[in-house]
């Protein structure tokens, strides 16, 4: 009987084996195809898959090249985040008053300090919509019985250093809402939406309807022409960072009436302020100094003192609610504040080169190559990034390891019926994440591709092609 036991046990580890085997000569198979199309004449391609179970190898190609990861990199910042800052972790925007209240008067300065929260006024959460936080801020001063304020209206954003955009994010980036740069006060997602019209003809200028939230600080030169019918989005926003002046250049399809293209604000604390000044005066809350951010106290050399204690906060949502729409919207926004952060917290100054130092630190101690994250940003905005597929599926291990890994997971998008960040760039293209197949196989996978030819729709239904022997 015993014999018999045996060779059954046997039996089942070859055929265990013979089916990992199919898996990966599949694999072998579908990638040299994939590999030998003409949209990948000039391209390199990187593999790199696990079981997800036993952490054996299933499959590998190039996984130890640096290539540019696009948002793949989301995933590197969002674990490092869960690790670093825990899923409860919450950003506070702390509100003072430098001075005295006698009778209805604050004889001193009213500031907000701010710790770099990247929701403060964003539309996804209920708390933080931008009439909601207006609203709470008035009502706050009005509690302390305030309707004068004999002082100046501050925002102190020096949480985070004045370098708002991180190395290599490029021009035509850098104005549109996906290029925000991150500053200590962000505000609305530091972006904004702007309206067009089209002209009556091809080559004719397009007018601005409105802008929303109404642009307060900034001047706009429309150079966006009228372009052929169903031509698509191909206007693009050119301003830079702590600027007044920008330009909107490119071209929107004919017979459009109401045309959206979303912006990004080049000092967001300027906006806010402004904002702040309306709500003020609808209140009737007066004030005799002027509206400034903690940029006047850097171009001045002044300090800025706080002789009291805060008397009211907001906290912003928790970090697993924004990792969660950090990938599902694939925010680049909330990964420049979270690689701030990492400094923040460690050093009580955010900077993005800091937090690169902190992430790939933290990854070296867990056994990766440091080399193998070459990164610049995070949120994979950056051209100059170079991170390999095999440290990628090791972070998406150790992940899985977790006791925060469900909302991680979570916040995974879902594409061709798997669970995986995807990333785009001028040619690059990206998908990582989990796939259990229809056997109950569970598999960690990265696939990114630089320098392809062709649509980028096209490369995508081939590169399922290879993902989809997963299943």
């Amino acid at each position: 009987m015993k014999k018999v036991f045996l060779l059954i046990a046997g039996c089942g580890i070859l055929v265990a084996g013979s089916f990992a085997q199919t898996v990966s000569q599949k694999l072998q198979k579908a990638f040299q195809q994939f590999e030998s199309d003409s949209q990948l004449s000039h391209a390199i391609s990187s593999l790199y898959i696990i079981d997800g179970k036993t952490g054996e190898l299933v499959f590998e190609k190039n996984e130890q090249v640096g290539l540019a990861p696009a948002s793949t990199q989301k995933i590197i910042t969002s674990v490092t985040a869960f690790e670093l800052l825990g899923s409860g972790y919450g950003y506070k925007t702390f509100l003072y008053t430098d001075g005295q209240i006698k009778k209805d008067t604050l004889k001193g300065n009213f500031i907000i300090k701010c710790s770099g929260d990247p929701t403060f006024g964003s539309w996804r959460y209920a708390v933080t919509r931008m009439e909601i936080i207006l609203a709470a801020i008035s009502k706050m001063i009005s509690e302390k019985s305030i309707k004068f304020i004999d002082g100046d209206f501050i925002i102190d954003d020096r949480a985070f250093d004045t370098q708002s955009i991180p190395s290599g994010w490029i021009w035509q980036d850098i104005g549109n809402y996906y290029g925000a740069g991150i500053n200590g006060m962000s505000w609305n997602e530091n972006q904004y939406d702007l309206y067009l019209e089209s002209g009556k003809k091809v080559g004719d200028p397009v007018s601005i309807i409105k802008t929303v939230p109404e642009l307060d600080v900034y001047s706009l030169v429309n150079e966006i022409k009228t372009g052929e019918r169903g031509s698509g989005d191909n206007a693009y926003i050119y301003i830079a960072p702590y600027t007044v002046n920008g330009f909107l250049r490119g071209t929107i399809p004919f017979g459009e009436r109401n045309f959206r293209i979303s912006g990004s604000f080049p000092y967001p604390a300027g906006q806010l302020l402004k904002d702040i000044e309306k709500e003020l005066s609808k209140s009737g809350i007066g004030i005799s100094g002027k509206f400034i951010t903690g940029l006047n106290f850097l171009v001045n050399r002044k300090e800025l003192m706080y002789k009291n204690t805060p008397f009211n906060f907001f906290i912003s949502p928790s970090l697993d609610s924004i990792i969660y729409w950090f990938n599902k919207k694939s925010i680049n926004l909330y990964g420049e504040a979270l690689v701030k952060t990492f400094a923040y917290e460690k050093t009580g100054f955010g900077s993005t080169d800091t937090g690169v130092v902190i992430v790939k630190k933290f990854w070296k101690e867990k056994g990766l190559d440091e080399e193998e994250l070459n990164i610049y940003d995070g949120s994979g905005l950056s051209p100059l990034n170079r991170v390999t597929t095999h440290a990628q599926v090791q972070i998406l291990k150790y992940a899985k390891t977790k006791d925060w890994f469900p909302s991680f997971y979570d916040a995974l998008p879902e594409y061709n019926g798997m669970k995986m960040k995807s990333g785009t760039i001028s040619d690059v293209k990206g998908f990582c994440g989990y796939h259990t197949a229809k056997d109950g196989k569970e598999y960690i996978f990265s696939f990114l591709v630089n320098n392809y030819s062709g649509r980028s729709s096209q490369l995508v239904s081939k590169m399922y092609k290879v993902l989809d022997v997963l299943k």
